[in-house]
């Protein structure tokens, strides 16, 4: 076995035994370091290789420290560590619950309801304004036929024949086959 000192005086060489033997060497070390931090044992296999990748691009560049091995790996495990809290912390990232069916509805779904609004609105426009008052009173304030006859001062009877009258229209107009 070889001291950290040769170790790295080879890795600076980029001796592929040394390279093979430093990691050999400090693996589990490492890997135990950053899963005190990090409980995903899948991130911690990708935290420890960049661990790793880290100190062989500084060789190829030849930024690598002459002495203390070990320190530099432990150095750059915790810069690593630290880059990725930092990114997950800007970047926040939610696993996917592959389970979990969404409620909400689908583009095709908005489109559609989308379109038979506007198909609605138009079918509406087409009645007199006394049934589109009938209507808007009636359902879309829930008004009861007594009270819509009163503010528009017309009798019950008549407010119920322009509601007929109004639904039909619409019914009419917003058939299956109907272009308008």
């Amino acid at each position: 076995m070889l001291s950290d000192a040769e170790l790295l005086r080879r890795a600076r060489e980029l001796d592929t035994d040394a390279l093979a033997a430093i990691h050999d060497t400090y693996y589990q070390s490492l890997y135990r370091y950053v899963s005190f931090r990090i409980s995903d044992r899948q991130t911690c296999e990708d935290l420890v290789s960049e661990v790793f990748m880290r100190p062989l691009t500084a060789l190829h560049q030849r930024k690598a420290p002459t002495n203390n091995l070990r320190g530099w790996l432990f150095g750059v495990a915790s810069h690593v560590v630290s880059d990725y809290f930092r990114q997950t912390y800007h970047n926040p990232n939610e696993p996917l619950n592959e389970q979990i069916v969404s409620q909400a509805p689908l583009p095709a779904e908005i489109a559609e309801k989308e379109v038979a609004i506007e198909k609605f609105r138009k079918a509406i426009s087409t009645l007199t304004e006394d049934q589109q008052h009938v209507l808007a009173l009636r359902f879309g304030e829930n008004l009861p036929i007594h009270e819509i006859a009163h503010l528009l001062g017309k009798t019950e009877g008549a407010v119920k024949q322009l509601q007929a009258r109004a639904l039909a229209a619409l019914a009419r107009h917003l058939a299956p086959g109907m272009v308008k």
